[in-house]
C-alpha cells in the first residue's frame, strides 16, 4: 500500500469514477491507475469498486468504508508536512483562502492588508468562487480558510464562526424617482425591474423570501455574481440594484444613489470556515484573528476539539 494508490481511490471517487480524468489530475495514464488500484484490491483482499466490465460504476460498501479511512490518512500525511512546515518557520509559508467576490472585494482588503504587513513571508493565495465551490475546496484540502455568507454552516466536515452581519440595500441611478422616496417599502421597489446577485450568492435566497413574505413577485430581469457588475447595469438604467450594503462606496459610486433600506430585508451572516481535523498554520490562525478579534487561536483550537469529539 502506498499514497500513490490511496490518492487514485481518492480521486476516483471525487471525479466520477471516470479513470481518464483521474489519471490527468494525477499526471499518470488511464492504464497506470486501474493497476494501482487492481494492485491495492489484491492486497487487501477486498474489491473497493462496483464494475461493469472495465468500468467503474461506484463504491462497494467496504469500498466506502475505506475511502473515509484514505481521507483520513491522506489529511494526516498533510498535515505532517503543515507540522513541520510550522516548525521550520513560524512566519514564511502559504496560506489559500477561498472566497467569493463580494468578501474579496469588499470585507477582505483590510485584513489582508494587515496580515501582509504582520507576515510579509506569506504567499497568501485567493481563490474566488460560489459558496458551494469554497465548501468543496475546503472539503478537498486546497484551501485551509473558506469565507462566505452561504453553505459554510451546512457542511457538518467543516467548523464555521461568524465573521460579520450585514444587510442588502437598494441601489437606483441618478434622478430615478425611488431616489425622492425617504424610506421606500418593499412593494415600492417590487415595482421596478430589479438588477440582483445569482441565485445562490451573497444572500440572495433572503432577498426571495423578503419578497415572498409580502406577496410580491419582483421582475428579476439580471442577475450577477458580483456587485460592481450590478452596479454598473444599475447606473445605465436598465434597472434598480439590491446589493450588499458594503457594496456601495459614496466616494467611487457617484453614478448611483443607496436608498434607505433597513428594515426590507433580514440579517446575513458571513462566516470563517475550517475543515475539521486539518493542521493549521500560526499564521493562519492569526489571519482569522485578524478578520474578528473573538476569534482567537484558544477559541478555535477549542471549537474544534469540540466539534471532533461531537462527531
Amino acid at each position: 500500500m502506498n499514497f500513490q494508490q490511496l490518492r487514485i481511490v481518492r480521486e476516483t471517487a471525487r471525479r466520477g469514477f471516470n479513470l481518464t480524468a483521474v489519471g490527468n489530475a494525477l499526471f499518470t495514464s488511464q492504464s497506470g491507475v486501474s493497476k494501482h488500484i487492481k494492485d491495492l484490491e489484491d492486497e487487501i483482499g477486498l474489491e473497493l469498486f462496483v464494475r461493469r466490465g472495465k468500468r467503474l460504476l461506484g463504491l462497494t460498501e467496504p469500498g466506502k468504508e475505506v475511502l473515509v479511512m484514505v481521507e483520513r490518512m491522506l489529511l494526516d500525511a498533510a498535515n505532517i508536512k503543515r507540522l513541520a512546515e510550522q516548525y521550520a518557520s513560524t512566519d514564511a509559508g502559504q496560506l489559500t483562502l477561498a472566497t467569493t467576490h463580494t468578501q474579496a472585494r469588499y470585507s477582505l482588503p483590510p485584513v489582508v492588508t494587515a496580515f501582509r504587513r504582520e507576515f510579509p513571508k506569506v504567499h497568501l493565495k485567493l481563490h474566488q468562487g460560489s459558496p458551494a465551490e469554497i465548501t468543496q475546496m475546503l472539503l478537498d484540502g486546497e484551501a485551509d480558510i473558506g469565507v462566505a455568507t452561504e453553505s459554510l454552516a451546512a457542511a457538518p466536515e467543516l467548523v464555521s464562526f461568524p465573521y460579520y452581519s450585514w444587510h442588502h440595500a437598494v441601489i437606483v441611478p441618478l434622478g430615478h424617482p425611488l431616489a425622492a422616496v425617504a424610506s421606500p417599502a418593499l412593494a415600492n421597489v417590487a415595482d421596478y425591474p430589479i438588477i440582483t446577485y445569482h441565485e445562490g450568492f451573497t444572500g440572495r435566497a433572503r432577498v426571495d423570501s423578503a419578497f415572498a413574505a409580502e406577496g410580491l413577485a419582483p421582475e428579476i430581469v439580471m442577475s450577477a455574481l458580483d456587485a460592481d457588475v450590478i452596479k454598473a447595469y444599475v447606473a445605465l438604467g436598465l434597472g434598480i440594484g439590491i446589493v450588499a450594503s458594503v457594496a456601495f462606496d459614496a466616494a467611487r459610486d457617484t453614478n448611483i444613489v443607496l436608498l434607505e433600506s433597513a428594515g426590507l430585508f433580514p440579517e446575513n451572516v458571513t462566516r470563517i470556515a475550517v475543515r475539521r481535523g486539518q493542521y493549521l498554520r500560526g499564521f493562519a490562525y492569526r489571519f482569522m484573528e485578524l478578520c474578528s478579534p473573538e476569534l482567537t487561536e484558544e477559541r478555535i483550537v477549542t471549537s474544534l476539539a469540540v466539534e471532533t469529539g461531537a462527531g
